[in-house]
């Protein structure tokens, strides 16, 4: 368990913007659809900068559902600074529910892959990047893919 924490903490030094703004948020969102249609994935995807919602688009096969789930995944997400999938595997490393540990209930945080932050070098988290529909590590694993992605073309 301790190689899966490492591993996913390393994604978030790896995977830093270099700037993040609307456009940012625009191609990368589009990449993320791109790769989900190409895929044949049920999933609403979303990027936030702060409170601003800067791209969201629901796939076919998406429901009110997948929102209520991003909405707790981006919550958790601002509130630990790191990404959703990490807090529910280091919660699971505890052997304990996210009430036991933080006294907050999952009904509105949580901790269940999809939700990763948007980090800007020498600024720090400004936003996250969600994807809700699929089995949560799978919904990690394309956040990730589509991130690594955009950031090797932007360099």
């Amino acid at each position: 368990m301790e190689d899966v924490l490492t591993k996913l903490l390393q994604e978030e030094q790896d995977l830093r913007f270099a700037k993040f703004n609307e456009l940012t948020a625009w191609k990368l969102g589009s990449l993320l659809v791109e790769l989900a249609t190409d895929k044949g994935l049920a999933v609403t995807i979303d990027i936030t900068r702060g409170e601003h919602q800067l791209f969201h688009a629901s796939l076919p096969g998406t429901s009110a559902d997948n929102d209520e789930w991003i909405r707790r995944k981006v919550r958790l997400v601002y509130r630990f600074g790191h990404s959703s999938f990490y807090m529910g595997q280091l919660l699971k490393s505890k052997g304990k529910r996210i009430e036991e540990s933080y006294l907050i209930p999952e009904s509105l945080y949580a901790p269940h892959g999809g939700c990763f932050p948007v980090i800007v070098k020498g600024t720090g988290m400004v936003g996250t990047v969600t994807v809700s529909g699929l089995p949560q590590e799978e919904d990690h694993k394309l956040v990730v893919q589509a991130i690594r992605e955009f950031l090797a073309k932007e360099q």
